[in-house]
């Protein structure tokens, strides 16, 4: 089987789509990635990639190919709206010209935001007369209003048409959450292309700490009743929400919030922390992904948060299943889709997005659990990540589709 995948994120950059990639290589399916000059998430080119040209390399076993594109930058609004034009223009333009005479089973386009990439998928869809998937990874324009990220109702209807455009040219609309499937529906005729398809994690975690930085962290996360936070320090993960959390909690002997990871937010959060005198939330700075699974075994707790809005509601925070591999209980402070796993695994405790009493109270109630009841957590929640989101099984589903999905297109040309 033959599929071409469109994703503006890949390798070296660190996504999922870089295991599923080699996963469905390793399943024996020929693979040719459409994608970008790596930037993500500092907004430089890596080194070793110039911006303008086209490159073609191998990963995995699979063929890869490098448009043209220009980098995102930091902090700039204008430059994540050239950098989104740029790979869709060179997607559309230039990569159809380099793969000229070239035959798909089906297209294949990883969607995180921004979801307007799939306009590549379109142009190949009918270029190459195979069948389109996209995996959605974010609900627009739902989220662009929720983050802030765009206010102008004139500029949100047109993102609503493109979006209403891009779903209905899809043949199959993988979802991440069950959650994605209602708003989906009120925007396309045919229900019956919206499959739910859920994220996994590109390895499974080992927990060894990998550099020096990250063995002394691990020490300080077990001296202490350790709520570890990981990712991105942003708008939407609701970090006003932990800070009040750390306000309340500051009398409360031996706990502690570790913020791992940087972001806007980040140094808000500084200003916060001293202008508060907080000696109970500590920003541990970045660390490696290879490190994550040690510093995640060593915490006490781990925490997912978002802010309080419809939008995010809807997701699964790609954080908890990270969280439910690593075998540590959980505090999340979700809303929606991500609560109700977390509570159908057993894993942890919820309390309300943006409820910063409720979130100190959970703290309070878990650092009270026995060492028994932690246990049955952690384990529910590994049993939990292995039945719903291996990548093996993520993998297998995947196959399942594209295979489908080129059965009836080809069924539908007799």
């Amino acid at each position: 089987m033959r599929v071409l995948v469109v994703s503006q994120y890949f390798w070296p950059e660190t996504f999922l789509i870089n295991a599923v990639v080699a996963r469905l290589v390793a399943e024996g399916v020929e693979v040719t990635v459409v994608t970008g000059k790596p930037n993500y998430p500092a907004g430089r080119i890596f080194e070793g990639y110039r911006a303008w040209d086209i490159m073609r390399e191998t990963y995995q076993g699979a063929e890869v190919l490098r448009m043209p594109l220009i980098p995102r930058g930091q902090a700039s609004r204008i430059g994540l709206v050239l950098n989104y034009l740029s790979f869709i223009i060179s997607g559309c333009v230039l990569a159809p010209m380099t793969l000229r005479g070239r035959s798909y089973d089906a297209i294949f386009v990883y969607a995180p935001s921004p979801l307007v990439q799939a306009y590549v998928g379109l142009v190949f869809k009918r270029l190459k007369r195979a069948p389109l998937l996209a995996w959605v990874q974010d609900l627009w324009p739902e989220s662009l209003t929720a983050t802030g990220a765009l206010r102008n109702p004139g500029l949100l209807a047109m993102v609503r048409r493109a979006v209403c455009q891009i779903y209905r040219g899809t043949d199959r609309i993988l979802i991440q959450s069950q959650a994605f499937r209602a708003p989906i529906q009120r925007l396309v005729p045919e229900h019956d292309q919206i499959h739910y398809l859920p994220n996994s994690l590109p390895e499974d975690p080992v927990a060894a700490p990998t550099t020096a930085s990250a063995l002394a962290l691990s020490n300080t996360l077990q001296s202490t009743f350790s709520i570890v936070f990981a990712g991105n320090l942003g708008q939407a993960q609701g970090l006003e929400t932990v800070l009040k959390a750390a306000i309340l909690l500051r009398e409360t002997p031996d706990v502690t919030f570790f913020l791992v990871g940087s972001g806007r937010k980040k140094e808000w959060l500084r200003q916060e922390i001293v202008r508060h005198g907080l000696t109970n939330i500590v920003l541990a700075g970045q660390f490696a992904p290879s490190d994550m699974p040690a510093l995640f075994s060593s915490a006490s707790a781990l925490l997912v948060s978002l802010r309080p809005a419809a939008i995010f509601s809807y997701t699964i925070p790609n954080k908890l299943q990270a969280y439910l591999a690593a075998g540590c209980p959980i505090i999340a402070s979700l809303d929606g889709e991500g609560a109700r796993v977390l509570a159908e695994a057993q894993a942890g405790l919820s309390c309300p997005a943006g409820d910063a009493q409720a979130l100190a109270d959970a703290v309070r109630e878990l650092r009270t659990f026995p060492s028994g009841q932690i246990d049955r957590m952690s384990a529910a929640g590994r049993a939990y990540f292995d039945a719903h989101f291996s990548l093996q099984n993520l993998t297998s589903d995947l196959i399942s589709h594209l295979e489908q999905a080129s059965a009836a297109k080809k069924e539908s040309t007799l």
